[in-house]
């Protein structure tokens, strides 16, 4: 167990930040699994842009990497632009 101060807070720190990481990713997943599962063409393309917007964020914070968020961004906007056929 840490003795310092500083060692303790980086603890608590590190706990909560990890929840909501965890709560941000979970929450990302659900919305491309839903975003998936929609067979409107006009449905599926007012919700890929929010969808887009949450893969954006978990990028630029780290929790997943630009390459993956590149290449998910890329196979929704193929999805939802196959659904017009």
């Amino acid at each position: 167990m840490a003795h310092h101060k500083s060692a303790l807070k980086r603890i608590r720190q590190t706990e909560k930040r990890r929840l909501q990481n965890r709560y941000y990713k979970k929450a990302a997943r659900t919305a491309i699994k839903n975003l998936r599962d929609l067979k409107d063409q006009a449905e599926a393309q007012s919700f890929l842009p929010k969808v887009i917007s949450m893969i954006d964020r978990l990028a630029k914070k780290g929790n997943i990497h630009r390459h993956k968020a590149s290449n998910l961004k890329s196979r929704l906007t193929r999805h939802v632009n196959a659904l017009a056929s």
